[in-house]
């Protein structure tokens, strides 16, 4: 196996871990959003619940939304 496959399997393997758990992407353009991930798939896309975008100290609500993985620079879990 190679080293980038053996790092994209791990990846894959942390984002499973943080399924049906509260999450904060940093995303491209300095934006975050944080929710339930529901879901993803091998592209890094992922279907967020109850998501809202943050900005400073204020939220706007967004609901169910699908963010493009090419768009996504990190997931964590969100406390």
């Amino acid at each position: 196996m190679s080293e980038n496959s053996h790092l994209q399997s791990n990846t894959f393997k942390v984002i499973g871990d943080y399924l049906n758990s509260s999450v904060l992407v940093k995303m491209k353009g300095n934006r975050e959003v944080k929710g339930i991930l529901t879901s993803y798939d091998q592209h890094l896309n992922l279907i967020l619940d109850k998501a809202e975008e943050l900005e400073g100290k204020n939220s706007r609500p967004l609901g169910l939304v699908l963010l493009r993985g090419d768009n996504v620079i990190a997931v964590s879990p969100a406390g």
